[in-house]
């Protein structure tokens, strides 16, 4: 399944990394293991943040994800299902009837 992750990258840790000048070089080995469909970076609430666009087939499969981030960057992962426009459409008759039921 789809999912959006929100990666925030704890400061410190991030920083020493970048001192060390292996910041980017522990990113990009993180991202070659993973493989996301889509990766951006950008600050949220002040703080290094990359969002990531990943399948994640099943439950068990979110430890391999995830802690990579932790032990790396002491990050803060947030995962969200997510769906694409086709998948919205195939889910319309259950939102119908939802909608009937308790619209």
């Amino acid at each position: 399944m789809r999912h959006v992750l929100v990666i925030k990258l704890d400061t410190a840790r991030a920083n020493d990394a970048a001192r060390a000048g292996r910041l980017g070089q522990t990113i990009g080995a993180i991202l070659d293991e993973q493989k996301p469909e889509a990766v951006y970076f950008t600050e949220i609430d002040g703080v290094r943040t990359g969002i990531m666009v990943i399948d994640i087939p099943t439950a068990s499969d979110i430890p391999r994800i995830a802690e990579p981030w932790f032990l790396a960057f002491d990050a803060k992962v947030g995962f969200h299902p997510t769906m694409v426009p086709a998948d919205l459409e195939k889910a319309g008759p259950d939102i119908a009837a939802a909608a009937q039921a308790y619209g």
